[in-house]
């Protein structure tokens, strides 16, 4: 990539895809418990642990994909986890009314999300 304006854009979206998911981990910190309950209340097996290790996989990820760092891998990882993580906690399938609705739009934007990843990974493989 050689020309200025489409660097610039690179860069720009990379930050914001990336810091999307950093700015997530950091905010699991102060929600922890709730986050951690969520996740529990949904069925997942150690909740713990698997909110641990995807606020760990959020925060290296998004900075790789921010630092422009084995962007392609990191997008795709973080694919892979946006659309994971939306299987398990907003089955919006088993839900009704304004729950369906909200967990229906969270699936839309997720998948607008996943979308950005992939064609980071294309652009970065």
């Amino acid at each position: 990539m050689h020309d200025p304006m489409q660097e610039t854009l690179w860069v720009l979206g990379r930050f914001l895809l990336g810091g999307l998911f950093v700015v997530a981990g950091i905010r699991h910190f102060f929600i922890f418990g709730a986050v951690q309950r969520a996740i529990a209340a949904r069925g997942v097996p150690f909740a713990r642990l698997v909110l641990v290790a995807g606020t760990a996989f959020e925060l290296l990820a998004g900075t790789l994909v921010v630092v422009g760092v084995a962007v392609g891998y990191a997008a795709l990882g973080l694919a892979l986890f946006t659309i994971a993580a939306s299987l398990m906690l907003l089955n919006f399938w088993g839900m009704e009314d304004s729950a369906r609705e909200s967990a229906l739009n969270a699936w839309q934007s997720n998948l607008a999300i996943v979308g950005g990843l992939l064609v980071a990974g294309a652009h970065s493989l």
